[in-house]
């Protein structure tokens, strides 16, 4: 007996034609701060910087040029950070960044001090239990780019939920 397709599947599209190894969230900042950005991170986070790409249709027009992608490693996981030009062809405006990042860590109490002193602004205090999103202690922080972070702990391992 033929299974049916779920989540809309064809039956005709191959299983495996396509797969993802990551998923790198881009962090667009106002031009051209995605360099104090990046060392923000590396001081509040310890990101480490893997690549750099600039961009060179603006290196003339700017005495810095503008990053058109930096690549940080950050507790395993990799994120992107790029200026956002006024010509920038993204759908993202100045001021309006939607991105919320979690990283996870048994001191959440630490890493909020170490961002804040880093430059970042603590927002509310830190919960636990059932009214933490990940069910252990979990704070956050908004950077000096405005991007919300969450920091959590790992919280208890649930049942696996019958299908």
């Amino acid at each position: 007996m033929a299974q049916e397709p779920q989540n809309g599947a064809s039956e005709n599209v191959a299983a495996a034609a396509v797969s993802f190894l990551a998923v790198k969230p881009q962090l667009l900042v106002e031009a051209p701060k995605a360099n104090d950005a990046v060392l923000f991170y590396k001081a509040a986070f310890g990101a480490e910087e893997v690549g750099r790409t600039l961009n060179p249709k603006r290196k003339a027009d700017h005495e810095l040029p503008l990053i058109l992608s930096a690549e940080l490693k950050i507790g395993g996981s990799t994120i992107l950070v790029a200026d956002l030009a006024v010509d920038s062809a993204s759908p993202v405006k100045s001021g309006s960044n939607g991105v919320v990042l979690c990283l996870e860590t048994e001191d959440v109490e630490g890493a909020i001090a170490k961002a804040v002193s880093a430059g970042a602004v603590a927002e509310g205090e830190v919960t636990e239990g059932e009214g933490a999103c990940c069910g252990g202690r979990v704070g956050k922080v908004k950077d000096p780019y405005g991007f919300v972070w969450v920091f959590s702990s790992p919280g208890k391992k649930s049942a696996d939920v019958e299908a």
